[in-house]
């Protein structure tokens, strides 16, 4: 399985990942009428889905080796500026690497490099 590739659900929304490694995973979503709030600002599901995304992909890349796997635990999300249109960019940075669980924080900033959502996403680390 290669982590560092959007899984189906996450391509739906249009995640493209960058970098992926296991302390920092980046990404960008092109703002499409599908991710869209019927107000038309970026659905907050959205926002956490690419949170947990990045996450993820971040602990697999540093525990599939080991014959064990990550699962989103925890994704406490806050959005503080609406995006409307263009790009999503997100940076996931991880904060703590446990035996069974990992922390990140990723940040999610418009085109102007605003910070208009941050999330803290537990991972849980399971054999595979």
């Amino acid at each position: 399985m290669d982590f560092r590739e959007a899984s189906p659900f996450d391509s739906h929304y249009g995640l493209e990942i960058d970098e992926a490694t296991d302390e920092v995973v980046t990404a960008r979503v092109p703002v499409r009428e599908h991710v869209l709030q019927p107000v038309g600002l970026v659905h907050g599901g959205v926002h956490a889905s690419i949170a947990e995304a990045l996450a993820s992909v971040g602990t697999n890349v540093g525990v599939n080796g080991d014959g064990k796997i990550g699962l989103g635990q925890s994704n406490n999300s806050s959005f503080l500026r609406p995006i409307t249109e263009g790009t999503i960019h997100a940076v996931a940075r991880r904060r703590h690497r446990g035996r069974t669980t990992w922390i990140w924080d990723v940040e999610m900033t418009d085109d102007a490099g605003r910070l208009c959502a941050m999330s803290r996403v537990t991972i849980a680390v399971r054999d595979l």
